[in-house]
């Protein structure tokens, strides 16, 4: 590959994406980059001649997720009769590009979050030497005119917005993405319009901080007016908001979703704690009694929403009192959909150098313990749908005649599954009113009616 000439070959090219949906929706892009340039993206990493790993590197799990995943490609760089190229992007490499550079030679080049635009031109004139690319800065939201799709794209992200400007004492996300900006109206509604165009029935808007967009452009929150254009493009079935902060919800968000249909009745709320001391702590702007106000206020416009939050347990100082405080709030809230992360300890960030650090196995344990209780609320709130009929979104065929879907209630791979039958043959991606009759832990069943 070190050949001079072969600058311009045209490479088959396999994408490994980890973490979050805005890896995803990179990924997407950059596979589109590499499309318009000729390469052709593959489905296994032996059919390829470049290996690419999209990292995630949020919290200790996911990194070490990470750094096996590379490891794992690392092996076939070998196999077979190619001699592969191997490249690692994303957080992770963002994050720690240069120590990696260092530790991992079996890396060919590094690449960070802000350079997918350049993908197409470093991978061409890649030599033999090994490389790392990895900005210091955010640039400003930049456009990439291609995104690669699935065949039948029923369901799609877009990204509103990058980069995030909140400072919670735990997070390292501003420093891996940057400062929040904003996309323009104008270029999200264009790429709403051709996924639509392509089939997708489900529109899933994601952000670090979805309730931010707009501000940094027009001075202003403007997701309530972002969505409602959304909701006028035919085709558009079901659109989700993803990662909405507690204070930044404001009526006017509520009185589109409560009055437009196609928005579905489910907002991602990652709240973190109840605890005073605690969010205070965390650097979060909420109290235990705004979060409280604004729940209330949502389920008294929006009776059926469901409403998913991600919480932390063993933060620096969490006292016993404090979790027991955040146990009962989990059980007297009720929440739909529910993850509990033990606190992450990462390097650079505030939190990591305050006193009160709490041992991994009681961190653990709390989580357990609340994940426990979950279960007990997840199945009780599925017993009530017993005897409903719901729109359900058909994601695969199970067996002959039995299929798994998902409610307006539940996000790709995230949430609860329906696994239901029907008389007639469904694909992937079609819309079906199904009767529930039973109800699990986790997932209900019933029959397309």
């Amino acid at each position: 590959m070190n050949n001079k000439n072969e600058k311009q070959k045209k490479y088959n090219i396999y994408l490994c994406t980890l973490g979050c949906a805005k890896n995803v929706s990179d990924s997407d892009m950059a596979a589109g980059l590499l499309e318009e340039r000729g390469h052709h993206i593959v489905h296994h990493p032996m059919d390829s001649d470049v290996i690419m790993v999209n990292t995630c590197g949020f919290i200790n799990d996911a990194k070490k997720e990470s750094i096996d995943k590379i490891l794992e490609m690392a092996g076939l760089k070998d196999e077979g009769e190619k001699k592969r190229l191997l490249i690692v992007s994303g957080c992770l490499s963002k994050r720690y590009g240069a120590d990696l550079f260092e530790e991992m030679p079996e890396v060919d080049i590094f690449i960070g979050v802000n350079e997918y635009h350049r993908l197409p031109d470093i991978l061409e004139a890649h030599q033999a030497k090994r490389e790392l690319h990895i900005e210091d800065c955010a640039p400003d939201f930049m456009e990439l005119s291609s995104r690669k799709l699935a065949d039948n794209p029923y369901t799609a992200t877009v990204k509103i917005a990058e980069g995030c400007n909140n400072v919670c004492a735990y997070c390292v996300i501003p420093h891996i993405r940057g400062h929040f900006r904003s996309r323009r109206e104008e270029d999200i509604l264009q790429e709403a319009e051709m996924l639509a165009q392509r089939g997708c029935k489900e529109l899933i808007l994601i952000a670090q901080d979805v309730t931010a967009y707009g501000v940094d452009l027009y001075g202003e929150f403007r997701l309530a007016a972002l969505v409602k254009k959304l909701c006028r493009i035919d085709g558009l079935q079901w659109i989700r908001l993803m990662y909405c902060y507690e204070d930044r919800i404001t009526d006017e968000l509520i009185e589109v979703m409560a009055s437009e249909e196609k928005v579905c009745h489910y907002l991602d709320i990652p709240i973190q704690h109840s605890s005073d001391v605690i969010l205070e702590r965390m650097n979060r702007r909420s109290t235990h009694q705004s979060i409280v106000s604004k729940l209330e206020k949502l389920r008294k416009a929006i009776p059926d929403i469901h409403i998913r939050t991600t919480l932390i347990t063993g933060f620096p100082g969490e006292t016993k009192a404090e979790f027991d405080e955040l146990y009962d709030f989990v059980q007297e809230m009720k929440f739909e959909r529910l993850g509990v992360f033990a606190y992450s300890k990462e390097e650079g960030t505030p939190a990591a150098d305050m006193d009160g650090q709490v041992r991994r196995d009681v961190k653990e344990k709390r989580r357990d313990s609340i994940m426990r209780l979950q279960v007990e609320l997840s199945l009780e709130c599925n017993q009530k749908k017993i005897g409903q009929v719901l729109p359900v979104l058909v994601e695969e065929q199970d067996e002959d005649g039995t299929y798994i879907g998902r409610t307006p209630y539940d996000a790709p791979e995230i949430d609860n599954s329906v696994l239901f039958t029907s008389q007639r043959e469904l694909k992937p991606g079609d819309l079906v009113q199904v009767r529930i009759e039973d109800a699990f832990d986790y997932d209900i069943v019933g029959v397309e009616v």
